[in-house]
């Protein structure tokens, strides 16, 4: 075991393995009320979150609507989940996005499309000009995050509402999300999940296998479309999961796991005061 697997595991709150499918179900019901506990102590009404067609937004999208329907269901008052579409201009995978849309079945569903807001934004922007064309993509793809970002948070303030986070430990541990883009939300009801947990939450939920186990890709950067996470990370979810989990890895898969770590840690700290 690498001398700080521990350390990461227990500062992320990793849960450990899933026993059987009793232990999973016993797990989608504790996220589902959090969920409802967060709505309870908040006053809202509303959840919001994006769909983009990946296992996590699907799996988050699930739980949300599960916890809305047992709301009301229990007279609580008309709780309702907002799934929102928030492509860019013509999104690659938009029939994978419909099938997550369709999967979930959700109170409602508002597309926004932020293409024009992001073209707007680059233009008006001069830091952008003297920009590589790799540098600049690389930028306005953290730019179409926090955009998405904008725009769920217009939905909840129009709604009373809470926006959904889907970070979960194989992605913090890597600083693997947007800082105030992705990264910010009002809850994360994956946090602690490896990757693999994810799937087989999404799977218990009814998820498709199309989506349980479709490559997972942030998909923000046009010269590179579509790029899977595994790449930008250079090592594997297995790995990931596994080092989080105190299982034995490749020591050059745990040096870039602990590197990152480290070298992302301002992404899940809060702003630092005098």
């Amino acid at each position: 075991m690498h001398s700080r697997q521990q350390e990461i595991a227990a500062a992320l709150n990793v849960c450990a393995p899933f026993s059987g499918p009793e232990a999973i179900q016993t797990e989608i019901d504790r996220r589902v009320a959090f969920i409802q506990r967060c709505l309870r102590e908040s006053g809202m009404k509303t959840l919001v979150l994006g769909i983009s067609g990946g296992v996590d937004s699907t799996t988050a999208g699930l739980l949300a609507q599960r916890a809305v329907e047992g709301m009301r269901a229990a007279g609580e008052g008309d709780y309702r989940f907002i799934a929102v579409r928030l492509p860019y201009q013509v999104q690659h995978d938009e029939h994978e996005a419909q099938l997550a849309v369709d999967t979930i079945k959700p109170d409602e569903c508002h597309t926004v499309n932020i293409g024009t807001a992001v073209l707007g934004l680059a233009a008006a922007t001069e830091a952008l000009e003297p920009l590589s064309p790799e540098q600049r993509d690389f930028v306005l793809g953290n730019t179409k995050a926090r955009m998405r970002m904008v725009a769920q948070y217009t939905i909840a303030n129009a709604r009373q509402g809470l926006v959904i986070g889907t970070d979960h430990a194989a992605e913090a541990v890597m600083g693997f999300f947007t800082k105030f883009g992705d990264g910010a939300c009002d809850l994360t009801p994956l946090a602690g999940l490896v990757k693999d947990q994810v799937r087989q939450l999404a799977g218990a939920l009814g998820a498709p296998e199309q989506l349980v186990h479709k490559v997972p890709t942030a998909d923000l950067e046009e010269l590179s479309p579509g790029k899977p996470d595994e790449a930008a990370h250079g090592v594997t979810y297995r790995h990931i999961d596994d080092f989080l989990q105190g299982k034995p890895v490749p020591e050059e898969a745990a040096r870039i796991i602990v590197q990152t770590y480290d070298k992302t840690a301002h992404k899940r700290q809060l702003p630092k005061e005098p």
